[in-house]
């Protein structure tokens, strides 16, 4: 009987897919146990074949990849012979930022006869259509987030980041290696506007220009909310169809509580 694997990492997003699949077998990187999730199969990247093949022997024939990981440190030592053979094209990969790592670890997984699925493709509620979800973005607010997106597209066609705070239009933060909450704790230690009582910014999210998106596409949550909050932002846009909402009904409260906006802007 075929069966799916979640390649899981940090986050909800993980614990959300398990709960909406049928027994879904959950892998992790050595180091990087997800929370709230009991783990089938742990692997390291220096023995990536064997963990095929165990994934084969589970008669795995697709996987998701869910949740954030950072690049773990390689031990020459551990390396078996047939992963050996794959190491210089993932360093090649890696030099060549975070999209293609990723883009390289899906072609191997492909190569070895796995289907790599999307999350939204599996969980379609995930990712939410056009429109405002709840408060209401003003006239400086949709400004700002137009300038935003403007510098969210050229960070990620360099491949560096999906996010960018910008607030009276000037950028307060961008995302980079460090991630969304270092930059809206950022934000909130050191950003000050222009004009203090003028717009107070908005937070944007997108995915990268060209980003296969079965993979790393953009996630907000609670967390993100109480973040953005304490940066004294006004709201959240993010592209519209490319951005995954974790448990949207309690988001949806809590921005309303917290008088944000969350807008999925097209």
């Amino acid at each position: 009987m075929s069966r799916i694997a979640i390649i899981a990492g940090a986050g909800r997003l993980p614990v959300t897919l398990a709960a909406g699949l049928n027994a879904p077998l959950i892998c992790a990187l050595d180091g990087y146990a997800p929370e709230g999730l009991a783990v089938d199969l742990t692997f390291r990247v220096e023995r990536l074949m064997p963990f095929l093949r165990a994934l084969a022997d589970e008669g795995v024939e697709q996987v998701c990849f869910a949740g954030a990981v950072q690049r773990p440190r390689l031990d020459p030592s551990l390396f078996d012979p047939a992963t050996a053979q794959m190491v210089p094209r993932l360093l090649a990969a890696m030099q060549g930022g975070d999209d293609a790592t990723l883009r390289a670890v899906m072609a191997l997984f492909e190569e070895h006869d796995f289907a790599v699925v999307a999350a939204q493709d599996l969980l379609p509620e995930l990712v939410p259509g056009p429109g405002v979800l709840v408060g209401e973005p003003g006239d400086a607010d949709r400004r700002d987030a137009d300038r935003a997106a403007s510098i969210v597209a050229a960070l990620g066609a360099v491949d560096v980041g999906q996010g960018a705070v910008v607030a009276q239009g000037l950028c307060l933060a961008v995302e980079a290696l460090p991630g969304t909450d270092a930059m809206l704790d950022f934000v909130a230690r050191t950003a000050r506007r222009p004009n203090p009582n003028g717009a107070r910014g908005v937070f944007f999210k997108a995915p990268k220009p060209g980003q296969d998106r079965r993979i790393d596409l953009p996630v907000l949550g609670l967390d993100t909310l109480a973040r953005v909050h304490a940066a004294g932002l006004a709201g959240i846009a993010f592209q519209a169809g490319g951005v995954m909402l974790l448990d949207r009904a309690a988001m949806l409260a809590e921005a309303a509580r917290l008088g944000l906006f969350l807008w999925a802007r097209e």
